[in-house]
């Protein structure tokens, strides 16, 4: 780990004592550009965000809202933001859940015995101590589940809804997804005793997706979790040959007393109009499987580097560039919305909100939601990407953690890049470090820092 911080420190010593005359590096955003592209995909910055990203997940792991492993995180990135230089560098509390996923496993008992794959749901409790045997009911839909809910009474029920995900992955998502939120209540509803819902995956190689979900206080709570594709698609063939199937479900999952955790903050504040403020963001937080690598550490070190970057060239845009990384967005954007709560006041200085959240592969610009005049402003800034084939500017720019500033009009932003895969991976045992590498992340960090630097340096706040 000390090799890390020194190899930080270096660079950014060797760096500072390069730096072009700040009269050279500001005579148009379009040089600062240009520079800032220039160092992290060809210069010193070259391949750092990946490396942070890499030590984050080989030594920290997955970081479970609640988690120890989250606090640990947030005091590793700190530790580094400060060793670098950067300004304002700080937690902010929040209260979190904090949920435990503990032993879990699922056996197929007829018609023949198996293991079957699966994940606990975020939120879901447990089975008890002796687990769950029961018969299986295999549903495509909700109306479906109304239908046959008489035959649903005593049974683990399971949701294996179809969509065509090579033809509109993003698309396929909130469909799939609203059967692992709300399918155990639906479930319970009609006397069920266990929920499996079919996982929110593009690609599966028997791998579960797992994911929050919850509960109708209106009804019971019964055990949650996702079923890998294959083994959805296995119970619905054995249910339509009329064969009888049993599962034996156990599960230890527990929602425990809330905890303390943090939102990391860290600025670049700004040369003329220091309380006016771009926010760049990521959450740190991950489910308790795979890395968290692709969700969202590298958004999060992304918009580190955007600081990290200014910092190192010694530049300033006239407002403050701020840095957030959020905690515990997997379970609903808490973190983000006590950040809200605590900073509305900020809504009228803030120019907009930046949240990457939806992979760091080859990027190809930015998603934005705003006026139509703030998108052309947007669409001018653009055309400093050309270089790196990453001008695109498209409607969107959604984000759970940005979402309460969207709604109050402040313009919003997402990274636009070639995410097809990342239902593959997303909330899955598969989401490591190979899933993402060096190149694309340079070039996605250079496209949030090029938006980032050059929208804080306008004379005027994007439109409203």
């Amino acid at each position: 780990m000390m090799m890390y911080y020194l190899f930080l420190v270096l660079t950014v010593t060797s760096l500072k004592s390069h730096s072009f005359p700040t009269e050279d590096i500001r005579t148009t955003s379009k040089a600062v550009s240009d520079r800032l592209i220039e160092l992290v995909t060809q210069g010193a910055f070259r391949g750092v965000t990946y490396y942070r990203l890499a030590a984050l997940a080989d030594t920290i792991g997955p970081r479970l809202c609640g988690n120890e492993s989250l606090t640990q995180a947030v005091q590793w990135v700190q530790n580094a933001m400060e060793g670098e230089g950067l300004e304002n560098v700080h937690v902010e509390s929040v209260k979190i859940p904090h949920w435990v996923r503990g032993e879990e496993r699922a056996q197929l008992l007829q018609p023949r015995r198996a293991k079957l794959s699966i994940l606990g749901l975020g939120n879901s409790v447990g089975t008890g101590p002796k687990g769950i045997q029961a018969s299986v009911l295999v549903v495509r839909s909700y109306d479906e589940l109304n239908a046959r809910c008489d035959e649903a009474r005593n049974k683990i029920v399971v949701f294996n809804p179809q969509c065509d995900w090579q033809a509109q992955p993003v698309g396929c998502y909130g469909p799939v997804v609203a059967y692992r939120s709300g399918g155990a209540s639906h479930a319970a509803k009609c006397g069920a005793v266990a929920s499996l819902s079919r996982s929110a995956a593009s690609h599966s190689i028997d791998s579960p997706h797992t994911g929050m979900m919850s509960y109708d206080p209106a009804y019971p709570k019964i055990p949650a979790a996702s079923l890998s594709v294959e083994h959805a698609d296995m119970l619905e063939r054995f249910q339509r040959r009329n064969q009888s199937i049993a599962i034996f479900l156990y599960m230890e999952a527990q929602t425990l007393p809330d905890v303390i955790g943090y939102n990391l903050v860290a600025e670049v504040k700004g040369s003329t109009l220091p309380n006016e403020t771009v926010l760049v963001s990521g959450h740190l937080d991950s489910w308790d499987v795979g890395q968290g690598a692709m969700d969202d550490g590298g958004g999060a070190m992304i918009s580190w580097t955007v600081l990290s970057l200014l910092h190192a060239l010694d530049i300033r845009a006239k407002r403050t560039v701020r840095c957030v990384l959020w905690s515990c967005e997997e379970f609903g954007g808490i973190g983000a919305d006590q950040y809200f709560t605590a900073h509305e006041n900020e809504v009228p200085s803030m120019s907009i909100v930046m949240e990457s959240d939806m992979g760091v592969f080859h990027p190809l610009g930015l998603e934005f939601q705003g006026t139509s005049k703030a998108q052309q402003v947007i669409q001018t800034i653009s055309e400093q990407l050309v270089s790196i084939n990453a001008s695109q500017v498209v409607t969107g720019g959604g984000g759970t953690d940005i979402d309460p500033w969207v709604e109050r009009g402040v313009p919003g932003a997402s990274l636009r890049n070639e995410n097809y895969n990342y239902f593959a991976y997303h909330h899955s045992n598969g989401d490591m470090m190979n899933v993402l590498n060096s190149t694309d992340v340079d070039l996605a960090a250079a496209v949030w820092a090029v938006y980032a630097y050059a929208i804080a340096d306008l004379d005027t706040l994007l439109p409203r």
